[in-house]
């Protein structure tokens, strides 16, 4: 008996499975240790899910890869104009670039001229002005609120910033309301070439501002050129006439005499 016991044991040991590279072919599968073993109260597991994270697919490869590459270009973007840095001068002209797009400086400006205009086609031209700004400031504002990107380098916003809701990053709100106006104005003023060349480098500039301070990326000010585009085409679409407009600035000024 107990030599039997001994050659039984020295057959274990001589065993190739019972190597330690082997001991996993002893062991039972995961599947047979129990439902939901280590996972919590996961549940059983599905199949291919032990593949989700060793074989992604090739659009979340390429998702993934278009996000590194425009964080990483938002961010040199931004040392180079000095968000890091020390060159002060460059920043500050950014910065007066980027105030340009704003949109208090717009609103305020359009409702000075509105004011002082005496022509009733100046007055529709200018009404029609002011509503595609504020479709474009709350369009915007409610998508920034709805995805709540932060920029390339989470700076927060300023004093302005929150005034014109423009808190975070995407949609970049300054390219929006770049091409907005620009196509607005070149579609109802009478402009030289060289002004309406200026007109969209203007545009074109001032999102690319946004990213050379840090508050954009890259896509940001692309799908806000977009956005821009798509609300110059609402706003002709759907273009107030010189009557309705006459009628809104009655109601603005508290002049409305309501027909009887």
């Amino acid at each position: 008996m107990p030599g039997s016991q001994t050659r039984s044991r020295a057959r274990e040991r001589n065993n190739v499975l019972n190597r330690p590279e082997f001991l996993s072919l002893n062991q039972p599968p995961r599947r047979e240790q129990g439902s939901g073993e280590g996972r919590g109260s996961g549940g059983p597991r599905r199949p291919g899910e032990d593949c989700i994270q060793l074989n992604p697919s090739f659009r979340g490869i390429a998702i993934n890869s278009l996000l590194a590459i425009d964080i990483s270009l938002s961010k040199r973007m931004g040392v180079y104009a000095g968000v890091h840095g020390s060159r002060a001068p460059l920043r500050s002209m950014v910065s007066l670039l980027a105030l340009t797009g704003h949109a208090l400086p717009w609103l305020l400006g359009t409702l000075i001229c509105l004011w002082s205009s005496n022509t009733m086609a100046g007055q529709e031209v200018l009404v029609n002005l002011l509503l595609a700004l504020i479709l474009d400031l709350m369009t915007v504002a409610g998508m920034q609120k709805l995805v709540k990107r932060r920029g390339p380098w989470d700076s927060p916003p300023g004093f302005l910033d929150y005034i014109a809701m423009d808190i975070y990053s995407f949609p970049a709100a300054h390219a929006s309301r770049a091409v907005m106006v620009s196509k607005f104005l070149l579609n109802h003023l009478v402009l030289a070439v060289p002004l309406r060349i200026l007109l969209y480098l203007w545009a074109v500039l001032v999102g690319v501002s946004r990213v050379l301070l840090g508050k954009h990326h890259l896509s940001d000010v692309g799908c806000g050129f977009a956005l821009g585009f798509l609300h110059f085409n609402l706003v002709e679409s759907v273009w107030l006439d010189s009557a309705t407009c006459q009628t809104l600035i009655s109601i603005g000024t508290l002049r409305w005499t309501p027909l009887v």
